[in-house]
């Protein structure tokens, strides 16, 4: 591949200098090592990368090194160690005036990518919150390989401590997605401490590995204790109402303490259905699981197996393993809330009621919150 030629104007007063070390040995002072960081930056903010620039004074020093006053007299002179001098001072010369190029150089793209950070941040509070005309938006996610006119999907993580631009998991993650998958319609954020990752509905496998590194990011990072993925919505309103799908299943998971780790929105509409009408799923609570409240040690040990009769399939042995009491101890528990509440597990209509106000009375926090 062909080396990019850079203008010599990024040279500065690189010959001046290279020509006064030769000459008298100094050592390149403050304000000329300042002029080349300077020059550092303004090349980066070209686009001209490090390699290229570097190349530049390199073939400036091998040009002018045959004319340099010091080399030129060092040869009349006849002796190697005026030679030996020159060069030392040439090269240390150039080594400093390397250094201030690549200092410059690196805090133009530091500053970059934290003007690149804070332009994304802004889009994708912009893009979830709706507040920003569609045309504008649209516009604004092409520059971060997004078309919203696509249906896209989003997929929120939550760990123990919050993620950040800098967090460890997040950077990994980032690094691992786009070496995977590169620049193909998928955007990762962090927002209010959790991981985001918006990706194109043709592109599941993006979320599928979104959610496995997120998961496991590796030795050193924390892994996330909850991944939601959001359903499939069209346009720019879509992956907001994808998002708050997300967000919204993320709260009800940790509400009634689901233990999956992973899930998925789709599965999870039964929650808003049931708080949708709030003084509805109260009565229900308050009616078929009330009279629990009479048993001795209180209604929660009878909840608590309801909750694990119904993810056990009602197979007693199993939901008396995961409760860790005897099956005889299990079938009291069932008997006594037949006795107290009128409703029979064995019964599946029954069942259904009493597991329906069961998952209202987690969503409630009843019986810790009166209703």
């Amino acid at each position: 591949m062909k080396r990019q030629t850079l203008p010599s104007a990024f040279l500065g007063d690189y010959p001046r200098l290279l020509s006064e070390v030769s000459r008298t040995g100094r050592l390149p002072r403050r304000d000329e090592l300042d002029a080349f960081r300077e020059l550092g930056e303004r090349a980066a903010e070209c686009g001209h990368g490090l390699q290229s620039l570097v190349g530049l004074y390199l073939g400036e020093t091998r040009r002018l090194w045959s004319t340099l006053p010091g080399v030129v007299n060092a040869g009349r002179d006849g002796g190697t160690e005026g030679h030996v001098r020159t060069g030392e001072a040439v090269l240390c010369a150039v080594d400093a005036a390397v250094a201030a190029l690549g200092e410059g150089h690196e805090r133009a793209q530091r500053l970059a990518v934290r003007q690149e950070e804070g332009e994304r941040r802004e889009f994708i509070d912009d893009l979830l919150y709706g507040r920003s005309d569609l045309s504008r938006l649209a516009e604004r996610a092409q520059r971060f390989g997004l078309h919203l006119a696509d249906r896209h999907a989003v997929a929120v993580a939550a760990a123990g401590e919050p993620y950040d631009d800098v967090h460890p998991a997040v950077r990994r993650i980032e690094r691992d997605l786009l070496g995977r998958f590169g620049q193909r319609d998928v955007l990762l954020s962090t927002k209010e401490g959790r991981l985001v990752c918006i990706a194109s509905s043709g592109d599941s496998t993006v979320l599928d590995a979104f959610a496995r590194l997120a998961e496991d990011p590796g030795p050193g990072c924390p892994a996330a204790h909850r991944v939601v993925l959001g359903r499939e919505h069209s346009g720019a309103g879509g992956v907001v109402r994808s998002y708050d799908e997300a967000v919204e299943a993320l709260t009800f998971a940790d509400r009634v303490g689901l233990h999956q780790v992973r899930l998925s929105a789709e599965k999870m509409l039964v929650f808003p259905v049931l708080l949708r009408d709030r003084p509805a799923i109260a009565d229900l609570v308050r009616s078929v699981l009330g009279p629990l409240t009479q048993a001795r040690g209180g209604a929660k040990p009878l909840l608590r197996t309801i909750e694990v009769c119904a993810a056990a399939g009602y197979v007693n042995a199993e939901a008396a393993r995961r409760l860790g009491v005897s099956v005889r101890t299990l079938s009291y528990r069932l008997e006594r809330i037949k006795a107290l509440t009128g409703y029979d597990p064995g019964d599946a209509l029954q069942r259904f009621s009493l597991e329906t106000a069961e998952l209202g009375a987690r969503l409630l926090d009843w019986p810790d919150t009166e209703l």
